[in-house]
């Protein structure tokens, strides 16, 4: 029988470990042990400053605590960090789940990301009323509860999204050689590239996921379990079979 494998989670940007609440208890009916971690710069590492080696070693500490090799999932930043430590720490990923996290981090659109929190850091609340405001008009009540729960950074923008320019997610998913899922919501605006992200793994699938948005497990969390769950299946199977399209 195949023994379980620990899932590890890491968030977006601007939240932290709580908007996993709702993956952590639907993968904990399968038997399988998770975790959802926080990064630098936000939950309970709030007051750590963002940085690679920091975001990275976070994810490492999670590893560990989960005592061996994992299914990693990261969602939008999270899943650009998942991709690196994956890239770097082949042994310890036995899967790989990046959700939301297909657009190439360079150029103008960060850029203009960039340019986008600098100004909204000049408001007098920080955009503490403007992110709350568009968390809980774009997510259903659980997932905006969720995404809040651990409170919100307000000084982590500029940070991650500078230290996440440096990375090179074509070339770290060439790097990786284990099975890598990209999920997207069908509405996501980060699908950008997905087509190339995918064409650069050496064992990747795509999968889309009808009716969600950028924040496809908060907006749409039973279709993201369902998908999960087959990942969980396939990544425990003793003969694996073809990766087959889960988003059905």
């Amino acid at each position: 029988m195949s023994r379980p494998i620990p899932v590890l989670f890491v968030h977006g940007i601007r939240t932290s470990g709580t908007m996993w609440r709702r993956q952590l208890a639907l993968v904990g009916e399968t038997g399988h042990p998770a975790l959802a971690i926080d990064l630098p710069g936000h939950g309970s590492r709030m007051n750590k400053p963002f940085t690679v080696p920091g975001a990275l070693a976070a994810i490492d500490e999670g590893v560990d605590a989960l005592g061996g090799r994992v299914l990693l999932v990261g969602l939008s930043l999270g899943g650009y960090y998942a991709i690196e430590y994956a890239a770097r720490h082949p042994q310890k990923v036995a899967g790989l789940v990046a959700a939301g996290s297909c657009a190439r981090p360079a150029g103008w659109p960060l850029d203009a990301y960039r340019r986008l929190a600098r100004l909204i850091r000049r408001f007098p609340d920080h955009g503490l009323w403007l992110h709350t405001t568009l968390v809980r008009l774009l997510l259903p009540p659980e997932g905006a509860a969720d995404t809040l729960a651990g409170g919100v950074p307000l000084q982590v923008m500029d940070a991650a999204l500078g230290a996440t320019g440096t990375l090179r997610p074509l070339d770290s998913l060439a790097r990786y050689p284990g099975p890598v899922w990209l999920v997207n919501g069908s509405f996501d605006q980060f699908r950008l590239h997905e087509r190339r992200f995918l064409a650069a793994c050496r064992n990747g699938h795509l999968v889309i996921v009808p009716r969600a948005s950028h924040l496809v497990s908060l907006a749409q969390p039973e279709r993201f379990a369902v998908v999960l769950t087959g990942i969980l299946d396939h990544v425990t199977a003793d003969r694996p079979g073809p990766i087959v399209d889960l988003s059905e």
